[in-house]
């Protein structure tokens, strides 16, 4: 398969990376898996048990008209613990290594697909100027993308952080929910290239 790079020159792409069926069963899974992953799984509350205090008992079982009450760290009084309390949990959800990689090649080919997948030679940009990468990418007609790139362009970097729905992420750092995200995903060819040597 080849695609058209920007500036004329085309490249040719592995059909086993990027003419990949569409699994819409593996792609939920493996979007799912890495939601759950950034979850932090921290949240915690205590039981009647865990609160502190509610040891004696706040009035006699008897005589007072009162309901009878035999600690007041319940969890129908103020300040007791919660029936079901949150405890700390792992969200991580299992994912073998061969199925996130196919899940990444069949969400690049439905890129391909839908036209959102964009290639470039380089970018370059002599100094870490905002204005400079906004007029680029207004040359490139894109205006919400994520752009992947080597990592080792630090000026690029520098200038995308301060853009609302432009992001700049390194190739080994291709996420499934990123790629989903973007209305165009924009590579550059050294990227790609790397990309597919993951891959494969």
């Amino acid at each position: 398969m080849k695609i058209l790079v920007n500036g004329g020159s085309e490249v040719e792409l592995s059909d086993e990376i990027f003419a990949c069926e569409y699994n819409e069963g593996l792609v939920h899974q493996l979007v799912t898996a890495y939601m759950a992953a950034g979850r932090q799984g921290s949240k915690a509350q205590k039981t009647r048990a865990e609160v502190r205090g509610g040891g004696k008992k706040p009035w006699k079982q008897k005589g007072t008209g009162q309901a009878r009450a035999g600690t007041t760290r319940g969890p129908i009084w103020r300040g007791g613990g919660v029936t079901f309390a949150a405890k700390p949990r792992d969200f991580t959800k299992k994912l073998n290594k061969k199925m996130y990689r196919k899940g990444l090649k069949i969400i690049l080919s439905e890129l391909i697909r839908q036209d959102r997948f964009m290639l470039t030679n380089t970018i370059d940009l002599p100094a870490p100027k905002t204005k400079d990468l906004v007029s680029l990418l207004k040359g490139m007609k894109l205006d919400q993308v994520l752009i992947v790139d080597t990592g080792e362009n630090d000026n690029l970097y520098l200038a995308s952080r301060n853009l609302h729905g432009i992001a700049v992420c390194d190739y080994s750092q291709v996420d499934p929910v990123s790629l989903l995200s973007f209305e165009k995903v924009l590579f550059t060819v050294d990227a790609l290239q790397k990309l597919e040597g993951e891959l494969n």
